[in-house]
């Protein structure tokens, strides 16, 4: 059986400030869920969330990209977005940076990723969500999971995985793409996704096909909207076993709180701290970034689960070393690493700033500049 899954995720509103989810929003995304399941449209659903991000995880027979189904989750998120101002919820619709939709959601601000492919006897999938963070966070679990042998042994034992897999990685700047053969093309596309920035990896493909085996949102508000209007809080999923990553090696890159972006204002790193789902809101700084894992056989197009698959408690030492670099890093206050490069600050108030003060700087005089 041939299935989409679709996961589409907003910020429509926080509960209280950026750390979770109304349960009035919560009620409508079920209710419209529940609605479009019982019309056909879909053929399953579950509302995850994490933070004060909804993600609408769905299976269906239409394909990425879906005109039907993009509209349902813009009108659910437009129909949040009222329950969110009705309860007076910070930052009302504000992912979604368009009055209208206009066909899919692209540059309209909300995120996705989608993935077609044929349903497998066993399909293991896990659906990764993240608060507080950008789309390359996924780079260093992805590189980890699917080219890394020292995380994922199946790379030397498994014949159907000792080939190695296909990245597509997108330039989000100049908006281009590129396909990276790993393990022979490994050493060029590091130096591209460790600018997380920048490169991010939107697919994993089996080698030799195009068949998708896990896939990543990539959409960047700010390069979208102008200006700041909140992190991008990115999703991704992952199919494992049977000539993938089994679910152990897709979870364990997470076993260590790696640097990402984001946290306060969108504008700090600070650690990747993979948490069970009653542990999903942060508060810290408005932080630390965050991540939960939701575990699904997929049967049918049907979503059997989810399983919580950060709750275990083999994961409490990442969680303790992410409080550790978190107190180390906000010690830093205003300085970097802590805060972003001024690159990467460019949708903040630092521009103002520069054109305020343009006229003081003076040109340095004795300089080798001068010779």
């Amino acid at each position: 059986m041939k299935v989409t899954l679709s996961i589409i995720k907003a910020d429509v509103g926080g509960f209280v400030g950026h750390s979770d989810v109304h349960p009035a929003l919560r009620a409508c995304a079920e209710d419209n869920l529940a609605e479009a399941k019982k019309k056909g449209l879909i053929i399953d659903y579950y509302r995850g969330e994490c933070g004060d991000d909804v993600a609408l995880i769905m299976t269906h027979d239409k394909g990425p990209d879906n005109q039907e189904i993009h509209r349902f989750a813009w009108e659910t998120f437009e129909k949040m977005t009222e329950a969110a101002r009705e309860y007076g919820q910070y930052g009302a619709g504000q992912d979604l940076l368009t009055d209208a939709f206009s066909g899919n959601l692209r540059g309209m601000g909300p995120g996705f990723a989608e993935m077609e492919f044929e349903e497998r006897a066993s399909e293991p999938i896990i659906c990764f969500l993240a608060d507080k963070t950008e789309p390359g966070a996924w780079n260093y679990p992805l590189f980890k999971m699917f080219a890394d042998p020292f995380n994922t042994i199946g790379l030397v034992i498994d014949p159907s995985m000792h080939e190695g897999f296909r990245f597509e990685v997108h330039d989000l700047q100049e908006e281009t793409k590129i396909i990276f053969n790993t393990p022979e093309e490994m050493y060029d596309m590091l130096v591209f996704i460790g600018a997380p920035g920048r490169f991010v990896i939107k697919h994993v493909f089996r080698k030799g096909s195009d068949e998708p085996v896990a896939v990543t949102s990539t959409q960047r508000l700010f390069l979208m909207a102008g200006r700041y209007v909140g992190k991008d809080d990115p999703v991704m999923a992952v199919r494992c076993q049977s000539g993938l990553p089994a679910v152990g090696e897709a979870l364990e890159p997470f076993a260590f709180p790696y640097t990402v972006s984001g946290w306060m204002r969108g504008s700090h790193h600070g650690p990747f701290m993979p948490v069970g789902m009653d542990d999903d809101t942060p508060t810290r700084f408005d932080g630390p970034p965050r991540v939960v894992a939701l575990g699904f056989q997929l049967k049918d197009g049907m979503l059997v689960g989810p399983r919580d698959m950060f709750g275990d408690k083999s994961y409490d030492n990442a969680r303790r070393q992410a409080l550790d670099v978190a107190d180390y890093l906000r010690r830093h206050g205003p300085f970097e690493p802590h805060r972003l490069p001024l690159d990467e600050m460019e949708y903040t108030t630092m521009p103002k700033v520069m054109e305020k003060l343009k006229e003081r700087f003076k040109k340095l005089e004795g300089t080798e500049r001068d010779h």
